[in-house]
């Protein structure tokens, strides 16, 4: 929901992708799996979020999630800096372990039990790192 979070996602997806194309540059392969097991744990992750656990398929066991995110920061660990975005992956732990965007979202719900505060919510957290009046000189 932040901008910054947004951009240490974009930082770990960059990284993914730059890690597997030097795998595949050294000839080396990935795993790939069938789009059944990706969807189980699609669906495991929107429905139970990250307070809960995935499978791990090379492991054929259930891991809790967020040591997953651990092992797929470590995985990207050799591109980030020359990707230039270790302060924004490092990020990564911090930002789901305080709580992601959809646990923020639920809090504001819970609360008063209003999809209006939520939705006035998403808007502030979008906006926070913002400097609006920027934003709009450069869009002039």
């Amino acid at each position: 929901m932040r901008i910054e979070e947004t951009i240490c996602l974009a930082a770990l997806m960059q990284s993914i992708i730059a890690k597997l194309f030097k795998l595949m540059s050294s000839n080396l392969s990935f795993r790939i799996y069938s789009r059944a097991l990706i969807n189980e744990n699609k669906w495991r992750a929107a429905r139970y979020g990250i307070e809960d656990k995935l499978i791990d398929f090379g492991k054929e066991a259930e891991i809790e999630t967020k040591v997953l995110i651990e092992e797929l920061i470590e995985f990207v660990d050799d591109v980030v800096d020359d990707l230039g975005c270790r302060k924004e992956v490092a990020k990564i732990p911090e930002m789901f372990f305080g709580g992601t965007g959809a646990d923020r979202q639920l809090a504001v719900y819970e609360k008063n039990k209003n999809f209006k505060e939520v939705v006035d919510y998403i808007v502030s957290e979008t906006n926070i790192g913002i400097n609006v009046k920027e934003a709009v000189e450069k869009a002039k």
